[in-house]
């Protein structure tokens, strides 16, 4: 048996922090970086990242923030772009099959992921690879071949495929492809270790499978990471639902603001998640919450400037905070509140669509009935109201979102 010195036991035990780690948890993980650290071989740790949308959210950044943590400590980090995956697309927690991208849209979409990562991690120290560099050269022979090495029962046991099929609903034959062809990336990158979320149990272990048939001694390792709820705190964090998604692409404004709206019972988590702070503060947070010796409010605001100064700078993190103050705390209006010509009459819920201050009616009327949009401080709740060009007044959707009608 291996004798794990403590400095690899007290590594590992840092890096599974907020993480699951299979099989052999922290012990297996020590073992891995001691025989690294003893043999001058950086573990190979891997991302794969299928750019089905052109942006990220802050949901992404807790894996990458664990990325960071291995790369701190002189591991190579290498991230996949799914290049061949993204057009069959993930079916994991899917309730349907999931539509394709075509290749151009990949392309496109791949092109905003690094600069975006980049506030995140060194990308320069990172190795980018694509798997369909590998994956669409492979002959149909290779690809019976790979397919041999798992049967339809082991693919029956991921849950959504099983739900799936017990309800009735299709599951195309291509579907079962995709964590083949995902597990096979790791025999190509020589992974030692794999990062997911939790949705990607399945494949990521589906990974450790195809890597012993083909041959590799010490599969990879795969952790596990939380999905992040959004600002509703019910639904995980996604672009499916705008209204709740901070996208690292947001304004400091917009960033600051949607943090500020989390629930506090998500304000130890999203400190936990996406910030450095220690177990002792988590712990003490937890415990001033509970004991209404400080305001979440203030706790929350210290979350929400320190997130967004990681993403914006010191000073657009100060500019959002004290804009935050005086619109949402003073009751005020922004100092660069946006002024829009009205040329006619115009509904009231095509106007709120029409400034992209909601992504649809269905939305605009949802927001109206909760008393979200207001005229000059008023809430309204006519949804035949009609914007006429001769109306000069301030409309307001939500907490952050105002622009004058002239």
């Amino acid at each position: 048996m291996v004798e794990i010195r403590q400095e690899f036991i007290e590594q590992a035990m840092q890096l599974t922090r907020n993480a699951e780690v299979l099989p052999g948890g922290v012990n297996e993980l020590a073992i891995k970086l001691q025989h690294a650290a003893d043999t001058n071989t950086p573990l190979r740790i891997k991302l794969g990242m299928d750019p089905t949308r052109p942006d990220l959210h802050l949901g992404h950044t807790v894996v990458m923030r664990k990325l960071k943590e291995f790369q701190k400590l002189g591991h190579k980090i290498v991230l996949l772009v799914g290049g061949a995956t993204a057009m069959i697309g993930d079916p994991s927690g899917k309730s349907e099959t999931r539509p394709a991208l075509t290749k151009e849209q990949v392309e496109e979409n791949a092109k905003t992921y690094f600069e975006q990562m980049s506030k995140v991690l060194d990308i320069s120290d990172a190795e980018v690879v694509n798997n369909a560099d590998w994956l669409h050269k492979m002959s149909f022979s290779e690809l019976l071949q790979l397919a041999g090495k798992v049967t339809v029962a082991q693919m029956m046991t991921r849950d959504d495929f099983a739900k799936r099929y017990a309800e009735g609903k299709p599951i195309a034959i291509h579907e079962f492809f995709y964590p083949l062809m995902q597990a096979y990336d790791s025999v190509a990158i020589d992974a030692d270790i794999e990062l997911g979320g939790t949705d990607q149990r399945f494949n990521t272990l589906l990974g450790r499978d195809i890597q012993a048939a083909y041959g590799k001694k010490y599969p990879q390792l795969v952790m596990m990471l939380p999905l992040l709820e959004g600002t509703d705190g019910v639904v995980k964090m996604s672009k499916t639902y705008p209204e709740h998604c901070i996208s690292l692409t947001d304004s400091a404004k917009d960033m600051f603001g949607k943090l500020m709206s989390i629930p506090d019972t998500l304000i130890t988590r999203y400190y936990s998640l996406l910030t450095d702070v220690s177990q002792a503060e988590l712990v003490k947070m937890d415990k001033d919450i509970e004991s209404n010796s400080i305001n979440p409010r203030d706790i929350k605001m210290k979350l929400a400037h320190m997130i967004t100064e990681e993403y914006h700078g010191k000073e657009g993190a100060d500019k959002a905070q004290e804009e935050f103050i005086n619109v949402v705390s003073n009751k005020g209006i922004p100092e660069d509140i946006e002024s829009v010509k009205i040329e006619s009459d115009t509904n009231i819920l095509d106007l709120l669509v029409n400034l992209k201050f909601v992504q649809s009616k269905g939305e605009a009327k949802r927001l109206i009935q909760g008393g979200g949009v207001k005229i000059d401080g008023e809430k309204i709740s006519d949804m035949t109201l009609i914007i006429t060009p001769n109306m000069d007044k301030v409309l307001q959707a939500g907490k952050r979102k105002f622009a004058k009608l002239v």
